[in-house]
């Protein structure tokens, strides 16, 4: 944190009077993302430790703005410390737009605006910008080649296929990746990929997209990209409109490519496939394996675009134990209902050590507290404490002693207790409760125990309880 505040100070002159962690944007990443302000100027700092990915990130981005596309200016960067200063692009995804502007499958003019202005913008990353761009720099592959697709059908069959249960015939779904695999190799790819085009990607600035989150880009294939976004899962565009939309970027693809439309869509729908298995192996990583729940509220939108492709394009090419397996994740009752949100609300309260700073927000929603207990007396400085936690009778006796104690917790409990009722009447389904404390080991401890045992008596709540520093120590 002390490097980005560093980097604010150098480009603005100031130090910043606020600093504000972000979640959400990139929630499926490892990045840290902070905004930093004082007065009228802002930027968004990043902090990763994965060095090749930096590079990109940064080099791409001049690139980019050489060619005057619309992505953040980079302020500066330590790469040493994985820390880069950025133009702040406020909080607006072209997902969020999409989502305050629709009933259904009706979308206001002004999203559907902001989509063809978004897609119209594609073929410059693609061709005017992909021309010239230094690929050398490109992480972890240069291009979208035959190792790249390999890893992608591996991520979706190890993390998704296998985790959900869905049946295959491995040495079969084998030789269908293969023939998929060589097909997707015979269409021109010496264009830029941009990898992850989607909604969440796309800031909106007075209407206008700005463009983030290239840092996978490589070369690769047209028709990637644009799969991406008339794809992404939970925007759910309607068939009519991914139709619109794909015309619409084929005619401005036209001022910088000569790409028969003939050409273009003997391999899109492959392309549209392939980047479908590629998400729903993240919604398996994310959601079965790292237990990430709300990644899997993803899948039956995915399901859906499965239906439609199975009933609607034909491949040129025979995957029949592909297919067979798409055709067995559509009908699954399980994976149709895997993500239904539940009933209850869920409150997640933790325990945390501010030394090793706030943590994350896991639900994806991003609403609730982060209460801070060193103010409280600390039975960590008491010697016949230092090997127990707030778990423990004699700290919680000790602090069940303490009058500052019981007064905050009785404010906190009012916070909560109104939060939630609000929640309730609202529909909402997750509240996150943070304590923090020097350690981690006591007080935070103890008043997320407090506090799931008064939660546990309501009707409506369920109650998950992490404590961050304990399950480090292995306590």
């Amino acid at each position: 944190m002390d490097v980005l505040k560093q980097l604010f100070e150098q480009h603005f002159h100031a130090p910043p009077a606020r600093v504000q962690p972000l979640q959400g944007q990139l929630s499926g990443s490892g990045r840290n993302i902070i905004r930093l302000s004082r007065d009228k100027a802002s930027a968004v700092g990043i902090l990763y430790n994965v060095r090749e990915e930096n590079v990109a990130f940064l080099e791409f981005s001049r690139h980019f703005r050489r060619h005057k596309l619309p992505v953040p200016e980079i302020y500066a960067e330590d790469l040493e410390h994985g820390a880069y200063l950025e133009q702040d692009l406020g909080d607006v995804t072209l997902f969020d737009f999409l989502s305050k502007n629709r009933d259904g499958e009706d979308i206001s003019t002004e999203v559907v605006e902001a989509y063809r202005k978004a897609i119209a913008i594609l073929p410059r990353f693609q061709v005017e910008a992909g021309r010239d761009l230094n690929y050398k720099v490109a992480y972890p592959r240069a291009s979208f080649d035959r190792q790249s697709i390999s890893w992608d059908l591996n991520y979706f069959k190890y993390y998704f296929l296998r985790l959900a249960g869905v049946p295959f015939n491995e040495q079969a779904l084998e030789d269908d990746f293969s023939r998929l695999t060589k097909f997707l190799l015979t269409a021109p790819r010496d264009y830029f990929l941009y990898r992850d085009f989607q909604s969440r990607n796309i800031m909106l600035i007075d209407s206008e997209p700005w463009f983030v989150d290239y840092q996978g880009g490589r070369k690769g294939a047209l028709q990637y990209d644009v799969a991406s976004l008339l794809y992404d899962a939970k925007a759910d565009l309607p068939p009519d409109l991914r139709r619109q939309l794909l015309d619409h970027y084929l005619e401005a693809l036209s001022q910088y490519a000569d790409v028969p439309r003939e050409a273009f869509l003997h391999h899109y729908y492959a392309f549209v496939y392939i980047r479908i298995m590629q998400a729903l192996g993240a919604y398996g990583f994310r959601g079965f394996y790292e237990r990430k729940e709300h990644f899997l509220q993803s899948v039956p939108y995915a399901l859906k675009n499965l239906h439609w492709l199975l009933h609607n394009a034909e491949l040129p090419i025979a995957l029949p134990t592909l297919m067979d397996a798409f055709r067995s994740m559509v009908g699954s009752e399980k994976l149709q209902s895997i993500a239904a949100e539940p009933d209850k609300l869920v409150v997640r309260v933790t325990s945390f050590s501010f030394h090793r700073g706030l943590p994350k927000d896991e639900s994806g929603h991003g609403g609730g507290y982060i209460f801070d207990a060193r103010s409280l007396p600390n039975p960590g400085r008491e010697e016949r404490f230092k090997a127990l936690t707030g778990r423990d009778s004699p700290v919680a006796e000790y602090l069940d002693h303490q009058a500052s104690v019981h007064q905050y917790f009785a404010n906190v409990i009012s916070l909560v207790d109104a939060s939630i009722s609000n929640y309730q009447s609202r529909n909402f389904k997750n509240l996150s409760v943070a304590f923090g404390c020097t350690g981690g080991q006591h007080r935070s401890v103890y008043l997320a125990e407090q506090l799931a045992k008064h939660l546990r008596a309501k009707n409506g709540v369920d109650v998950v309880v992490t404590h961050r520093e304990l399950e480090r120590m292995g306590l």
